[in-house]
């Protein structure tokens, strides 16, 4: 609960975003940190489970019972049951969390976007921020208040598979249509570019299907350019609509992304052939990644239930300090190879497992010094 509460306070500059910048009420919120708590509890356990074998086995130590077990002939090794069945109902819960649990959190949070956005009461993005929250859509604005509106905007609308449209304003604000799913960009001074894609046929360049421009003001000294595969428009007004079926696609319709992707869904496209290389290596990553961590989870309790043995007694505060560090050796080596997988330079297989690896070398290090007395040397 500890490791959650800290993750979720590094994550409430989100959560407070949401809530005074983009209007999402009270259960919406709610919606949103259920999402997260699967892929947080997956990341906080590995730290838990250690901390909590250590934590132990330091009490046990600072009260002197391990010298007594000891002197009657009981090994640390025959101490691990204890701890090797903890850490395997740690592993159970991490393995289901990470095949079942983190996919549906990801997905649930996609899948509601819609209904989240739709409870907005204002669409308004943050300042000097490239705002994509809306799918083939990105929207920057200089300054915006609610008295002068929307200042410098820049805005890239890729909604319409055959039109790409860029439009740059001095200012302009959004408005509420009458249809409750629309809203406009009630544009000021500015510039719009259409860019047209050609398709081929029997090796000709056909014309593309032109669409009407959106409605504009136009006034003395307003041009109107048609170039075949580009379209330039000066307007003083112009009001740009949007439509909620631009800020997201349906979930049934959208394509899944590699981190809502089942088990089962990920075996089958990594399957597939011809599938970007990048894209791959990202698949593979999640998938080898729902088998590594609860692994490493089991692994970090006996590393735990060693430490706490025989570090020397300094309370709580050393095994905290001592778990942690143990914790962030497994969380650097974790995101650095996840991130030599990204770039494809060592394959995903290689690059999750080395990790596990790792922390499977250090507790046949320890445990072959089971056997031995004597106090842990790292904080004397």
């Amino acid at each position: 609960m500890v490791f959650i509460f800290i993750i979720m306070a590094a994550r409430m500059m989100d959560i407070v975003d949401l809530m005074l910048n983009q209007g999402i009420s009270a259960s919406g919120l709610a919606k949103i940190i259920l999402s997260m708590l699967p892929q947080i509890v997956l990341f906080s356990l590995p730290a838990a489970c250690l901390m909590s074998a250590m934590l132990a086995f330091i009490r046990l130590a600072g009260d002197n019972e391990i010298i007594a077990l000891n002197a009657s002939g009981v090994s640390l090794y025959q101490m691990l049951p204890p701890v090797i069945f903890f850490s395997f109902v740690v592993y159970t819960a991490a393995g289901l969390m990470a095949i079942y649990g983190v996919p549906w959190g990801n997905r649930y949070y996609q899948d509601n976007r819609q209904m989240l956005t739709k409870s907005r009461t204002s669409l308004t993005p943050p300042e000097r921020i490239f705002y994509n929250e809306i799918d083939n859509f990105v929207f920057y604005v200089n300054s915006s208040s609610t008295r002068e509106g929307m200042k410098d905007i820049f805005i890239v609308d890729k909604s319409n598979k055959k039109v790409t449209t860029t439009i740059v304003a001095e200012s302009g604000m959004i408005i509420a249509g009458t249809n409750p799913n629309t809203y406009y960009l009630h544009l000021n001074n500015g510039t719009s570019f259409a860019s047209f894609i050609t398709a081929k046929a029997d090796g000709a360049v056909t014309d593309p299907e032109v669409e009407k421009p959106p409605k504009a003001e136009k006034k003395a000294g307003a041009y109107e350019l048609e170039s075949g595969k580009v379209s330039v428009m000066t307007f003083p007004t112009l009001d740009y609509p949007i439509t909620f079926g631009d800020i997201t696609s349906s979930s049934s319709s959208r394509e899944k992304k590699s981190k809502e992707m089942s088990l089962r869904e990920l075996r089958s496209r990594l399957k597939e052939k011809g599938m970007d290389p990048s894209k791959r290596n990202e698949m593979g990553i999640k998938l080898y990644e729902m088998f590594s961590i609860p692994l490493a989870i089991f692994i970090l309790g006996i590393i735990g239930a060693y430490l706490g043995s025989h570090v020397r007694a300094r309370g709580r505060t050393a095994g905290v300090i001592l778990s942690l560090i143990v914790f962030l050796l497994y969380y650097v080596s974790l995101m650095g190879s996840r991130y030599l997988c990204e770039m494809g330079v060592v394959a995903p297989v290689i690059g999750v497992w080395s990790p596990v690896l790792l922390l499977l070398i250090i507790s046949i290090f320890f445990l072959s010094r089971a056997k031995k007395t004597g106090a842990f040397s790292l904080f004397h």
